[in-house]
């Protein structure tokens, strides 16, 4: 029992240690000139691409693009809580979850529009509405294997936080200008910015109160990626073809989620607990999406093209104006 472990971690280690050796340098440019941790993995882990077809490192870098984004995803239940949900009152809870659900049927409708199928359009969709790169790997890990599926996920990485990014900058002066309230800034930012580094950044620029709220809101977005990703793997199941791999009926990260999530808000997890889960979290997914650029062909990646750029701008618009229409009328 034991050889068998050691010589599978002697196959996985040299590609997930060079994917680990990504994420630091990442989190180095992160940590000392500002640049986003999960962009920086994936493209400095893309020129890498000649290791994924490597023999001594295929097999750690395909282990680290997926089995652990979903540790990374499971992780995350240990930051939620149902205090958080109440927390927010129903109105504005409401109204974070329309905006998920609409953003996702939003982006379902409009992809034929943009010459993509209802696969990419769910992938990309889930990513806006719900935590950005990490909602983006989440799908992509029960979205049937095709012969894009790399490309398409690196590619929604890409453009989902150099968006979220833009939004981090340019979103408190939109609040100001509309001289929107501390609340309603909160849940502005929270409710629509796409990765939870650029909420925070977003949110404490503009006082300590804002980037609680906004953070708040933006981890009960995260609460429904467990749900969305749940429901999408069971229809993805049942339209499977009879000869085709079916997803599992509940994946299980998401069932991890679910768990650390109700014993997080049972008070459960102690805060030292709670805070190495978070560290062990983000590395993972940190990670990941190194592995994920590795085993990404930049000239694949080019022949996306600039209509499904087009179609994420569009997206990310839509979930803005449907999350400002419903502060105005919450009032």
């Amino acid at each position: 029992m034991v050889q068998p472990l050691k010589d599978r971690a002697n196959v996985l280690f040299p590609g997930i240690a060079i994917a680990g050796l990504v994420a630091i340098a990442a989190q180095f440019l992160n940590d000392h000139y500002g640049a986003p941790a999960m962009l920086m993995a994936i493209l400095l882990g893309m020129p890498l691409n000649f290791l994924a077809d490597e023999k001594r490192t295929e097999e750690g870098i395909a282990f680290s693009a997926r089995t652990l984004l979903r540790l990374g995803v499971a992780l995350l239940g240990a930051r939620i809580s149902v205090e958080m949900v109440q927390a927010l009152g129903l109105p504005f809870l409401a109204l974070v979850v329309a905006g998920v659900l609409a953003t996702i049927g939003f982006s379902l409708l409009i992809g034929r529009f943009f010459g993509r199928d209802r696969l990419f359009s769910f992938l990309t969709g889930g990513a806006v509405a719900i935590c950005g790169a990490s909602a983006a790997m989440a799908i992509g890990s029960i979205l049937p294997k095709r012969e894009h599926s790399e490309r398409d996920l690196a590619f929604t990485v890409i453009i989902i936080t150099v968006l979220s990014t833009l939004a981090m900058i340019f979103y408190p002066i939109l609040t100001s200008a509309l001289g929107l309230s501390r609340d309603a800034t909160g849940v502005f930012l929270g409710g629509t910015i796409h990765d939870v580094a650029q909420v925070v950044g977003a949110g404490f620029s503009i006082s300590e109160e804002t980037g609680d709220l906004s953070t708040l809101v933006k981890l009960i977005r995260v609460t429904m990626l467990a749900p969305i990703v749940l429901v999408a793997a069971l229809v993805l199941r049942k339209g499977a073809a009879p000869e085709a791999t079916r997803p599992p009926l509940m994946p299980s990260f998401v069932i991890a989620f679910l768990v650390l999530a109700a014993c997080n808000s049972f008070g459960l997890i102690p805060a030292a607990a709670k805070d190495a889960a978070g560290d062990i979290s983000r590395w993972a997914l940190l990670t990941a999406i190194a592995a994920v650029g590795m085993k990404t062909s930049i000239p694949k990646l080019l022949e996306v093209g600039k209509p499904a750029i087009l179609m994420l701008l569009t997206q990310t618009m839509f979930l803005a104006l449907f999350v400002l229409g419903g502060i105005w009328l919450i009032g």
